[in-house]
């Protein structure tokens, strides 16, 4: 994700959004601009909700993050853009991610809370936003570098200077005891295709899982660029699971509650069940036979295009008014929401 402002890229054409402005949602007839990163059409999206706005931290430039204790040792780290922990423990200091943004910061930032040595680095999986600040550790001495063995081999093949390779590796879950304190690390495939982890103190009732929910917002294009949609349909539940008071989803303005994860929940599952429910009533046949009046029988990409297309823009056009006032970004991502849904029930769905 870049800094945020979120353009809305239109990846597949035939798919019409309306974009409301007012406290009740008044859809709008597509311009020809619709999809460009034209000022016109950037014009045309929501602004980000007050509610979320108010979140924002409070950034000191000549940081370039914030900071925020959350009790029993942990500690969360933001720049409005990424999201990291620390956890301080009498032993020394386990660390919970190294964002490219901020990643230089974070033994400074530590410092400021205590004279514990860096202990560890846990990597919550491969992706470099998270973890391309991990340079700054590279000569901590003795310090661990934590990740699972599938990011660890993914890492040795990219040989990428400023993502540390694992010291450490394990296949599916690890206990870390240390000064104290414990940190439960469970393998998870909702999102990258090495693998992710949940991140769990329960002494602090802190979890940590990272592109999963963003509070206040709706997911990132494609579900958080989820490799497994099946599998990120279960996770919100495998969350709500642990016992915690605070989340953290490694991006934006705030770190969430459970609220925050029922939420996502429940805007997940809506597109899904919508994009299910308009997908198998369509009668797929007669769009087929209306497109072929125009274009003949023999383009079967173009005529089978026409049936997705239809179930896309039927699907954005129920979904967003229900939630274009609840989350942010509803009109930046929700049709690429919708294509991720409609590939996994035209292909993947067994129910």
């Amino acid at each position: 994700m870049t800094k945020f402002v979120f353009l809305f890229l239109l990846a597949v054409p035939g798919i019409q959004v309306s974009f409301a402005q007012e406290s009740q949602p008044t859809p709008k007839q597509p311009s020809a601009l619709a999809g460009t990163d034209s000022p016109e059409a950037l014009r045309e999206h929501v602004p980000v909700l007050p509610a979320v706005r108010a979140k924002y931290w409070n950034i000191d430039p000549a940081l370039g993050y914030g900071m925020k204790d959350f009790g029993n040792g942990v500690y969360a780290l933001s720049d409005n853009g990424w999201q990291s922990a620390f956890l301080v423990t009498d032993a020394g200091v386990i660390v919970f991610d190294a964002p490219a943004s901020y990643g230089k910061h974070i033994p400074d930032a530590i410092a400021k809370v205590t004279n514990k040595p860096i202990k560890m680095l846990v990597y919550s999986h491969v992706h470099k936003d998270h973890i391309g600040g991990s340079m700054a550790f590279k000569n901590i001495p003795g310090v661990q570098i934590i990740a699972l063995d599938s990011v660890s081999d993914f890492l040795k093949e990219m040989k990428d200077p400023n993502r540390l390779i694992p010291t450490v590796t394990f296949n599916s879950a690890k206990t870390i005891k240390l000064g104290g304190k414990t940190v439960e690390l469970t393998r998870h495939n909702y999102h990258s295709n090495e693998g992710d982890l949940f991140i769990y103190v329960p002494e602090a009732k802190f979890l940590m899982a990272v592109d999963s929910v963003t509070s206040g917002y709706v997911p990132f294009q494609d579900f958080d660029l989820s490799t497994n949609l099946h599998e990120y349909l279960k996770m919100f539940d495998e969350i709500l699971a642990y016992k915690f008071d605070n989340f953290i989803g490694g991006h934006l303005t705030d770190t969430g509650t459970r609220k925050d994860v029922e939420i996502t929940k429940e805007y997940t599952n809506d597109v899904y069940n919508t994009v299910k429910r308009i997908h198998n009533g369509l009668d797929q046949g007669a769009v087929v036979a209306q497109a072929a009046k125009t274009v003949g029988p023999d383009n079967e990409f173009l005529l089978f295009k026409q049936v997705l297309d239809r179930v896309a823009n039927d699907s954005v056009k129920e979904i967003e008014p229900r939630w274009i006032n609840r989350l942010a970004g509803v009109d930046v991502w929700l049709p690429s929401h919708v294509r991720t849904a409609l590939i996994y029930v035209r292909w993947d769905d067994k129910e």
